[in-house]
């Protein structure tokens, strides 16, 4: 890998970093407004479903945009970080995109 295909691949992962915080906090903010919750988590699942299964290609997008779908609508779990927790498997257990 060359220094710029590197340095490429760090700022990738910063900005794919930010944007699984801005996911995870926009899936939070229903919980600003009791039973609103609820209507927004429906039409948020499939849109952070899709959301992470682009932003993670292959198999880990594939059971990530399932897992942050259902994830979404059932009630009570959605509080997980699933986008950040992908980002996490990806480049820091996983390792992907490191020298």
């Amino acid at each position: 890998m060359t220094e710029t295909e590197v340095k490429t691949a760090t700022d990738n992962r910063g900005k794919k970093l930010a944007l699984s915080i801005i996911f995870d906090l926009i899936g939070y903010a229903s919980y600003g407004i009791p039973l609103f919750a609820e209507i927004t988590d429906v039409i948020w699942a499939p849109i952070a479903g899709f959301l992470l299964a682009r932003m993670y290609k292959g198999t880990v997008g594939t059971i990530g945009g399932i897992t942050v779908f259902i994830e979404e609508l059932l009630p009570g779990i959605d509080f997980i970080p699933t986008f950040t927790l992908t980002w996490i498997y990806t480049y820091l257990i996983k390792k992907e995109n490191r020298k």
